[in-house]
Formats: C-alpha cells, sequence, structure tokens
C-alpha cells in the first residue's frame, strides 16, 4: 500500500513554476538539471516536450526555495545557451495541468465505489481487472492531491505522475 505524505513547508519558502523554451537538441535536458545537482537545488517537477515548432522544446520546471534562491535559478537559467527564454507561470495567468494514474485494489463491491468517486472528479476508468481498477486524472496539483485524498481508505497499487506542465492565459506567444 502507497502512503503519500505532505511535504513539509518551511518558512519563506515559495514555489515557483518556470517554463523554457530551450533548443530541441541532445544534451539540454542534461545541462538544465546538472545547473540544479551543481548548486543543491531541488526540482520538485519537471516535464519536457518538443513545441510546435520542433526546434524548440518547452521544460516545465517546479521549484521551491526562499526569494533568493529563486532568482539565483533563474539568473543560472538565463546564462545557459541552450535557454531561448524563462517565463514564469503564475496563478490567474497561466493554466497548469498534470496527469496521474492509479491502480487501485478493487473487488465487486469496492470498484462501484471508486467509480463514483472517479465521475465526481471527473477522471477515466482506462483498465478494470479482477482485483484492481486503474484511473487517469488531469488537472492542476491540488485537484489531484484532493482526489487522491479521497482514496485514503483504499489500498492504491500504483500511482504515477506526470509532473506539472502549463502555458500563460491569452493570446502571448513565444517562439
Amino acid at each position: 500500500m502507497i502512503r503519500l505524505t505532505e511535504r513539509k513547508v518551511v518558512k519563506n519558502m515559495k514555489t515557483k513554476v518556470l517554463s523554457l523554451l530551450v533548443d530541441n537538441s541532445s544534451g539540454v535536458l542534461s545541462r538544465v538539471a546538472g545547473l540544479f545537482s551543481r548548486r543543491g537545488y531541488n526540482i520538485d517537477s519537471l516535464t519536457v516536450g518538443v513545441t510546435q515548432d520542433p526546434k524548440y522544446s518547452r521544460m516545465t520546471v517546479v521549484v521551491a526555495g526562499d526569494d533568493k534562491i529563486l532568482s539565483q535559478i533563474k539568473n543560472q537559467l538565463n546564462k545557459l545557451e541552450d535557454v531561448v527564454q524563462i517565463t514564469e507561470l503564475k496563478d490567474g495567468e497561466s493554466v497548469c495541468r498534470e496527469l496521474v494514474l492509479l491502480k487501485v485494489k478493487a473487488d465487486n463491491n469496492e470498484r462501484q465505489q471508486l467509480i463514483s468517486v472517479a465521475n465526481v472528479y471527473r477522471a477515466n476508468i482506462v483498465d478494470v481487472s479482477p482485483e484492481s481498477i486503474m484511473i487517469e486524472m488531469t488537472g492542476n496539483t491540488n485537484k489531484i492531491q484532493a482526489f487522491i485524498n479521497l482514496l485514503d481508505g483504499f489500498e492504491i497499487q500504483e500511482l504515477v505522475r506526470t509532473g506539472i506542465t502549463g502555458l500563460t492565459r491569452g493570446v502571448y506567444s513565444d517562439k
């Protein structure tokens, strides 16, 4: 059974979601991740994918720290040749989502309960077996965490989260 715990919040710690437009070439991910590891910064979430222009990829990086650390992270990222642009994805000005897949142990009696909870959260049932049910859900981090918390009485056999990805709202466009 998987138990999820909340991360301790340290005083003056903030979380930022950074959207990096980077060259789509080999080694870029390694250089960006290396910047974090060399300086002892932790990456809370990292997603990467090619953009509408195959010359560029978008990295969405979630980092936590105080104002000084977060400023240092942005400054260091700006120094990397492969980083074309950095945009902070702020609440209200952007849309951020992540995907979670959960495999939950379920007999015939529990299956209907799980389906009902999934329906309330607009989650999808993607696989059913005699012993388990697999649920897929997309949403913001708070919605996903609330859904996982509701499953506390069930046995979560496996769980995977994609990490956050996002874009700024409106007509703003880069490259």
